[in-house]
């Protein structure tokens, strides 16, 4: 591997493994509303269904209130705060639950946490007891605030979502290198350049029993094959770099062994659709070729013996079945001749039916 890919693959590997205690960092931005508003309750809430959550907080023990009884329902759209300075005095939340029952609420300042796409998740708020006002620092800072929580928010998400592909994509490498690596096939990778990209460790055993070469990544072919067989090879490659696959088998006898080969040239393709090198793979399929070629020889030894059993057989059985019909007329009575003739066919039967086993042994 490149030593550039291995640089970004150990930096991408850090990152994945980053200690991001999401938890922890929201709700010190709750105690930090409430310290810099001087509130006593200051809640950072989730939406989901008909309740809202009350995710981080301080001042309040409750876990969730109804969204019909929460003052978020009279936020106004995009960023902007809603400022309820006195609770007792405006008819949108006069007769509220949270007015006139615990934890009566008198002042509410809160700002709505929007996503980058325009999804409202909940809220940021800061409470107190008593009527009182924001000064314009502390409108700000709610601001401020309220994205900084969807920054976390969001790059938790996003941190979730790459840890998966990157999960998905190493398996998706593990499965491939599996493949790569199985049965006693040889696979190599190659640039435009017919360099070595990749390769198994089939191919790499295969070159070095053959060629005592041991391979390498950017290794160009010609320091494996010379003369004819790199003529031939880079022909092939050239065709794939064409855009033609190539496909065939044949039979290459090597210094020490002889292999059956089943060959393919296949492009490489970029995502944009370029050709930017070669697949060289080559199936070792000696067994199957042998195994054909057996049940041709079977094939032809039948064919062999059902020639012998519809030519060579059938004269000395007829003479046999022919001199029987005369014995037969006879009174089955025969001359020393015809008895003579009749032990020539048996023994030219004997010597055929030996003929057969001989021929099958």
């Amino acid at each position: 591997m490149p030593q550039q890919e291995l640089e970004r693959l150990q930096a991408i590997h850090r990152f994945l493994n980053l200690k991001i205690d999401k938890d922890q960092n929201l709700q010190e931005i709750a105690e930090l509303a409430s310290e810099l508003c001087e509130t006593p309750i200051a809640l950072i809430s989730l939406i989901e269904g008909d309740k809202q959550y009350f995710k981080y907080k301080v001042g309040i023990d409750a876990e969730y209130v109804m969204r019909t009884d929460t003052f978020c329902q009279h936020l106004p759209k995009g960023d902007e705060l809603l400022i309820i300075e006195n609770a007792d005095t405006d008819p949108r939340v006069l007769n509220n639950a949270c007015v006139v029952g615990r934890p009566n609420v008198r002042f509410y300042a809160g700002i709505p946490l929007n996503t980058h796409d325009g999804h409202t998740l909940g809220s940021l708020c800061v409470i107190d007891t008593k009527p009182r006002q924001l000064s314009t620092a502390q409108q700000r800072l709610l601001k401020v605030l309220s994205k900084r929580i969807i920054q976390i928010m969001e790059f938790e998400f996003s941190l979730n979502i790459l840890k998966e592909q990157y999960i998905q994509a190493k398996d998706s490498e593990t499965k491939l290198r599996s493949f790569f690596e199985s049965g006693n096939s040889c696979h190599t990778l190659l640039g435009k350049e017919l360099r070595i990209i990749a390769f198994n460790k089939n191919m790499a055993e295969f070159i070095e029993r053959t060629y005592g070469v041991k391979l390498y990544a950017g290794m160009p072919v010609s320091e494996v094959l010379s003369g004819p067989a790199l003529e031939r090879f880079v022909d092939e490659c050239n065709m794939a770099l064409n855009g033609t696959p190539l496909r065939y088998e044949r039979e290459v006898v090597y210094p020490t062994e002889t292999i059956w080969w089943a060959i393919t040239f296949d492009p490489g393709y970029n995502a944009e659709g370029e050709i930017i090198g070669i697949s060289f793979n080559a199936y070792d399929i000696t067994e199957r070729i042998l195994h054909e070629q057996q049940i041709v020889d079977q094939n032809n030894s039948l064919k062999n013996i059902a020639h012998i059993q519809s030519h060579e057989l059938r004269r000395p059985v007829a003479s046999i079945l022919g001199f029987m019909e005369i014995f037969k007329s006879n009174g089955y009575q025969a001359s020393s001749d015809e008895l003579m003739l009749m032990e020539y066919a048996t023994k030219e039967l004997d010597d055929r039916i030996r003929n057969i086993v001989d021929f099958t042994g």
